[in-house]
């Protein structure tokens, strides 16, 4: 069975962002990037089911600029199998990526799509459940466990109330939680090992998708700052700040 899995580069998440001059998003300058968290969940995940037999093949597809290859090229050292870059410079938002994932997924043909439930920089949380509309596929969301037996998916995953499982039939669409796993160190002899293993760039016209934005971001802007606490003599204080002046109650 093939594992097609989609990695994100976004900024590193640790190193803080800070607003562009002209309010029109973040400054990108000089920053690291790296992987979004989630998706070397992801890769993770799919590389740990070929390692117990259950796939033959893991499949990384990214879509961005061309340093997304760099993003990629950490996913072959993971132990990705082969990588796919759809190169464009154009801001993807949620659909456009889900449509490209679609494309790729009707050439790939996998038994399984393994996504990061959210991106760090948008926090979004909508490609992996866009992928499943497009594609007709059965979809498990925030997995912190996959277990993959006889045709069906059986996904755990985290509510309020408790552990919720699912078993869904493949082909599926899988997005994961941090609880899944942790993902591996990447060495230096795998680093090497992935610059020979195949990437294959694409353009969003080559798949027939039109990557046009369909939204605007008008402002983007530094959260106020929070004001310093107070200390209150007693609770009837507290009670009557809270109604009066926070308005919560």
């Amino acid at each position: 069975m093939k594992i097609v899995v989609a990695v994100k580069r976004v900024v590193d998440a640790n190193v803080k962002v800070t607003v562009a001059s002209d309010n029109s998003g973040v400054n990108l300058n000089n920053l690291k990037m790296a992987m979004n968290p989630f998706d070397e969940i992801a890769i993770e995940e799919a590389v740990r089911l070929k390692e117990a037999g259950v796939a033959s093949e893991v499949v990384a597809v990214s879509a961005g600029v061309v340093q997304c290859q760099e993003t990629l090229r950490t996913a072959l050292a993971m132990g990705a199998d082969r990588a796919v870059l759809i190169e464009t410079d154009v801001e993807l938002q949620p659909l456009a990526v889900a449509r490209l994932l679609k494309a790729v997924i009707d050439r790939e043909q996998p038994g399984l799509v393994i996504l990061g439930k959210q991106a760090i920089d948008d926090d979004a949380n909508q490609t992996g459940q866009m992928v499943a509309a497009l594609t007709g596929f059965a979809q498990a969301t925030f997995a912190s466990r996959v277990v993959l037996e006889e045709g069906r998916a059986i996904v755990s995953r985290e509510v309020d109330g408790g552990i919720e499982t699912l078993s869904v039939r493949l082909p599926a669409v899988v997005t994961t939680d941090l609880r899944l796993n942790e993902p591996r160190y990447v060495t230096l002899p795998n680093i090497m090992k992935a610059k020979k293993k195949p990437l294959e760039s694409l353009k969003p016209e080559d798949l027939g998708v039109d990557v046009s934005p369909r939204l605007k971001t008008l402002r983007v802007s530094e959260p106020p700052k929070r004001a310093g606490g107070v200390k209150v003599p007693d609770v009837m204080t507290l009670v009557d700040k809270l109604r009066t002046e926070a308005r919560v109650l």
